[in-house]
């Protein structure tokens, strides 16, 4: 090969790369929240502080309730975890979903859940202060992500300052 066929080779593999590289995508990648979208559903608690817990004590968990204050039915496409230390539960009447957990680190199950104008749910998050063992002590903040069928979630939070 010569010269000028390299550096155009070069040229055109360089031009191709910068190209691909910073493509952006208008469609969001399946698991992920569109944060540009608002979310439609409602929470009026988005936080929880559960204040100081033992880990000799075991698992603790905390219900938000979730709202459709809208005229339509929205769909629930996921319910994903920050952690694996963290679970989540659609709790709909005597009906309980889940375990929902961090995407990534096995399997998380579809939500598809549906929630009528109007109506609301219960997201259950149950938060182990075991699962990191002696090096979980001190403060945790971890998220339970609600995402729609459209892409946009509804964040709830659990924090706590966990003790041996």
């Amino acid at each position: 090969m010569d010269k000028k066929a390299i550096v155009l080779f070069s040229i055109i593999f360089l031009g191709l790369f910068f190209v691909l590289a910073f493509k952006s995508d208008s469609q969001p990648s399946p698991g992920t929240q569109d944060k540009n979208t608002a979310s439609l559903i409602t929470a009026p608690e988005q936080l929880y502080d559960f204040g100081t817990i033992s880990m000799a004590n075991g698992k603790v968990s905390h219900v938000f309730k979730i709202n459709n204050p809208t005229q339509n039915e929205i769909k629930i496409a996921s319910v994903t975890t920050s952690c694996m230390c963290t679970a989540a539960y659609i709790v709909k009447g005597e009906s309980k979903k889940g375990p929902f957990g961090m995407p990534g680190m096995g399997a998380v199950p579809p939500a598809d859940e549906t929630i009528k104008s109007g109506e609301s749910m219960e997201v259950e998050v149950v938060y182990d202060p075991n699962a990191h063992g002696p090096a979980g002590v001190g403060a945790i903040d971890r998220f339970v992500y609600v995402t729609e069928k459209n892409g946009s979630a509804l964040q709830v939070e659990i924090k706590a300052m966990v003790t041996p």
